[in-house]
């Protein structure tokens, strides 16, 4: 079992957001990293991305973006995913062909992007027909968790930081947003989260004597390089979510 690792999610071609976050892991000491996937999608800089996330080992599963990158034809691709595929390297869409959508470490830990069984769901959360998401009842949390043998929960997706107390000693953590704290989406539905800051966010995870301590950081950063670059995309939206945290 890993003893204290940082689990980082939903860059999404932030390179300055991960820098910051990467920063601030080295400082705290912390060797291992989890990445729950959508390394690269955004009208960013997936390029540099992938050249900061190839000189940093870690574990890493896929997310829904990386698998559109993947397996979607470029013409099909939607705009924010047909940007970084244009940017990236062979060697980035080689690491994401070779990933798993989930990682299991025994029975300790379980991580995926959005849940176990889907890549494109909410674990935490929910979505009604206007868009607007909320917090899932608790039974609806666990639920999800209900045949598997793990007592840790990883998950990303919804880029909104979020600890779950489940039944039997069980937990989910949402480590929030690397590099995309607000966005406008619309698969399946039209949706709109809003994280409440431009800040970029993760987790550390550290297992003690009476169980896994979560802490959930936000960490600043200069997202004037970030802004110009969606600007010049002609993405206003994720201008406004990199400057202020509103898409």
């Amino acid at each position: 079992m890993i003893e204290r690792f940082a689990a980082i999610a939903d860059i999404h071609g932030n390179a300055d957001a991960l820098s910051a976050v990467l920063a601030d892991i080295d400082m705290l000491g912390v060797s291992e990293i989890i990445g729950l996937g959508d390394y690269f999608s955004g009208p960013l800089d997936a390029e540099g991305t992938a050249r900061i996330l190839s000189d940093r080992p870690m574990r890493a599963i896929r997310g829904n973006h990386d698998r559109y990158l993947i397996s979607e034809a470029p013409g099909n691709m939607g705009v924010s995913d047909r940007i970084a595929f244009d940017q990236l390297p062979d060697s980035a869409m080689h690491w994401l062909e070779g990933m798993s959508p989930f990682l299991s470490l025994g029975e300790d830990l379980l991580a995926c992007h959005g849940t176990p069984y889907d890549d494109n769901d909410f674990w935490a959360e929910t979505m009604d027909q206007d868009g607007r998401v909320t917090l899932k009842e608790q039974d609806q949390i666990e639920d999800i968790a209900d045949n598997l043998p793990h007592k840790l929960f990883l998950c990303g997706h919804s880029h909104l930081p979020r600890v779950t107390q489940m039944s039997g000693g069980r937990l989910l953590v949402n480590p929030g947003s690397v590099g995309c704290p607000d966005y406008k989406d619309g698969i399946p539905l039209p949706d709109k989260v809003k994280a409440g800051g431009a800040h970029a966010s993760y987790a550390v995870l550290e297992h003690g004597g009476d169980g896994w301590r979560v802490d959930l950081r936000l960490v600043p950063y200069d997202s004037t390089r970030m802004a110009s670059l969606a600007r010049g995309h002609g993405r206003e939206d994720r201008t406004s979510a990199v400057e202020r945290g509103l898409a």
